[in-house]
């Protein structure tokens, strides 16, 4: 018998309790006080974006507020309905995304797992993720997570420094974080990734290293260390862009760290979590001995996913699409049974030039680099028939080497420091 394929799920939860000042994902914060489906009603996600970003409203408390049962419901029959194009398909990572998924109630996130394990053929050994915010969780809910079937946890804590995170519009500080953190182990958690943020307003290179500091020694099993992107669109934007007006940033709003100080700290991350038994495996990514992040690597080599939910992505290659980002739109067609696909967007069939691009800015990513052989399988063609000169050029460079085996192409220490120029090199006229 012919194995199965692989395949990735992704699942859009686009709730959060407050919309931090950076984050330009598609989220929106649920009305104060109102736990139900009173708060989603004609929403437009869109637009909710942009006039809620910022604004430091919360909404009901963590025990309170909880993602709409309409949203779950529309969920429901999107998995049903994708999952008969998928019967030949192995699922080997599931991945709940937001937003906030840990404001999922547990007997939401139960019905949910119970209908993609009906309807999908999930590899026993899944790995199953859940994006949560500290404050939105307590240890019945994570024994409940657990229960459900998530066996990865990802904590979005972004710096030890409550100034800083207050900065940033957190509705945690750090002690929350903590205490989380240990509420989760007791419940049974033993793979665990913490998200990191450097370069943040007022942050300083110590300060920095003071949060890699605590975090390493609380040993989770895997460390995403990330540096902000001022995003437009967001009250950073405003304060922190291109074109912005300093005198209408707020007095609390402390200035970015200087591109010295930023190169530091990027420097600096790896030396100190090398030091705690951390290896870098991708550009931002750094796991204990087995922890790498199984969803994010088939991401990165160009694994088949499914996006299911609110704005969620796929690539079933050659194809990508993604879904409706207008909320009023997909709930309407959870409830009167429509057909999900007729609310695609930037539908593209990749041509195999756009692939190979993707397949090395996204496998360059990874420390261990590309497979020459892989390209040449997938493709037909020889990486070097197709990108000898940029290879030549960054070799000259010292961006770009070959490994001890000669069978991977990578690129250097130097190489990751300025890897939008290296990869940019892999751009091909069509």
């Amino acid at each position: 018998m012919t194995p199965k394929k692989d395949l990735e799920l992704y699942l859009h939860i686009p709730f959060c309790r407050q919309k931090c000042r950076y984050c330009d994902f598609l989220s929106a914060p649920l009305a104060v006080g109102t736990p139900g489906d009173a708060d989603v009603r004609g929403m437009d996600a869109r637009r909710e974006i942009i006039r809620n970003a910022g604004s430091g409203q919360q909404s009901a408390s963590a025990t309170d507020a909880h993602v709409p049962e309409s949203y779950v419901d529309a969920l429901i029959t999107q998995i049903v309905q994708e999952s008969q194009f998928y019967q030949e398909r192995r699922v080997t990572t599931i991945f709940w995304g937001g937003g906030t998924p840990s404001l999922l109630r547990v007997m939401d996130m139960e019905r949910l797992m119970d209908v993609i394990r009906a309807h999908f053929c999930v590899a026993d050994d899944a790995e199953i993720t859940l994006e949560s915010n500290p404050g939105t969780l307590d240890f019945e809910k994570l024994v409940g997570y657990r229960r459900a079937g998530i066996n990865r946890l990802s904590m979005g804590l972004q710096s030890a420094c409550d100034k800083e995170l207050a900065m940033l519009g957190r509705i945690h500080n750090f002690d929350t974080f903590v205490q989380n953190y240990k509420q989760a182990r007791r419940a049974g958690f033993e793979n665990i990734n913490v998200d990191l943020m450097s370069a943040l307003p007022g942050q300083t290179v110590e300060s920095w290293e003071q949060t890699l500091v605590k975090t390493a020694e609380l040993a989770p099993e895997h460390l995403s260390a990330y540096s902000l992107i001022i995003e437009e669109g967001t009250p950073f934007w405003n304060w922190y862009g291109e074109d912005a007006n300093q005198t209408l940033r707020p007095k609390e709003m402390l200035p970015l760290p200087s591109e010295e100080d930023e190169r530091r700290m990027y420097a600096r991350t790896r030396e100190i979590l090398e030091q705690y038994g951390y290896h870098r495996y991708e550009i931002s990514n750094y796991a204990k001995d087995g922890y790498a992040c199984r969803h994010n690597i088939g991401y990165w080599n160009r694994t088949d996913y499914l996006g299911i939910g609110l704005g969620a992505s796929s690539l079933i290659d050659p194809m990508r699409w993604k879904m409706t980002s207008d909320l009023s739109d997909y709930l309407e067609c959870g409830k009167n049974q429509g057909d999900f696909a007729n609310l695609r967007e930037e539908v593209q069939t990749l041509r195999v030039s756009e692939r190979m691009e993707e397949f090395m800015f996204l496998g360059l990513r990874l420390t261990k680099g590309i497979e020459l052989q892989t390209f040449e399988h997938q493709f037909g063609k020889s990486f070097w028939d197709v990108y000898q000169d940029a290879a030549d050029k960054l070799f000259s460079e010292q961006l770009l080497c070959l490994d001890e085996s000669k069978k991977n192409l990578r690129l250097t220490d130097y190489g990751v420091d300025v890897s939008n120029y290296a990869l940019a090199e892999f751009l091909l006229d069509h």
